[in-house]
């Protein structure tokens, strides 16, 4: 028996730690479609109001223990894709290598389309009456291009595009803790986000200081054990300024246990975690 052809698709990897929010990818995205179209594949974009790839922003903690996340989001080229079925009669459809493309000639008039998206990345073009959304730059890479402008474009490496089998793809995102946005609508996105725990999960964090002969300074090095209805979550140790964050963590009812020992002191507290936390400064004693 002749060996089948395995049939390989694009998928777009987001680490969410690298990004700054430079907003290349989007300004990229700008630069190519504004004011141009592309037969086949789409119409111009608007030059205001769309935003095929969007940049969300969310701050998590307070006061010196503060982070910022910034989670790039398009159409996720889902592999069951809502639209595709939204789509009675081809004006949506999807490609051998995973790409969902609008046609941009059967779409025309069907505003109704922009609502099958659960994501929310189907843009209505009021002066053209047509349904549009980032497609991979397919345009590009049928011509020769090995990534997406989006891509090319990251100075920070934020966002690396793949072309692989989907059960090569599966493995990737299993090895490397790679999440969908949504899983819960079961659309099997091909955009794949890292360290996604930076955008929608919690952290714990806190400062550990000492007063020894009237003089308070940071606790390098003290044990900070993190638990939950008497189970360990983990350990960590504070770093040269007394600090210490627990990351990757969900809001729950069940209160956690931070707990810090010393040789020279010991700390306990008890919360119930609804946001991300600042503890602020932990006294030893």
């Amino acid at each position: 028996m002749e060996n089948q052809q395995v049939i390989q698709t694009w998928n777009l990897i987001v680490d969410v730690e690298r990004c700054e929010n430079c907003n290349n990818c989007f300004m990229a995205d700008k630069d190519e479609y504004c004011g141009n179209s592309f037969p086949g594949y789409t119409e111009e974009q608007p030059r205001h109001g769309h935003r095929w790839i969007d940049i969300k922003r969310r701050e998590r903690g307070s006061g010196s223990l503060v982070d910022v996340a910034y989670l790039p989001t398009m159409c996720n080229q889902c592999k069951d894709a809502p639209c595709v079925k939204a789509a009675k009669n081809g004006e949506i459809y999807q490609r051998d290598d995973g790409i969902v493309i609008i046609d941009p000639i059967k779409a025309k008039g069907q505003e109704r389309l922009v609502k099958s998206c659960p994501y929310g990345h189907i843009w209505w073009n009021e002066e053209l009456s047509l349904p549009q959304k980032w497609f991979f730059d397919a345009h590009l890479l049928d011509n020769g291009w090995k990534e997406p402008r989006c891509v090319q474009s990251c100075a920070t490496g934020a966002l690396q595009s793949v072309k692989t089998s989907d059960q090569e793809m599966e493995e990737t995102a299993k090895r490397d803790n790679l999440q969908v946005l949504h899983p819960e609508h079961g659309t099997r996105p091909r955009i794949w986000y890292k360290n996604l725990h930076r955008f929608n999960k919690q952290h714990i964090a806190g400062s550990v200081i000492m007063t020894v002969d009237g003089v308070s300074d940071c606790v390098e090095s003290a044990i900070v054990s993190l638990s939950q209805n008497g189970n360990k979550i983990a350990d960590l140790n504070t770093d040269y300024f007394g600090d210490f964050k627990f990351d990757d963590l969900t809001e729950s009812p069940e209160p956690y246990t931070i707990k810090v020992s010393h040789p020279k002191g010991q700390y306990e507290t008890s919360l119930v975690l609804e946001d991300s936390i600042n503890l602020g400064v932990l006294v030893l004693e």
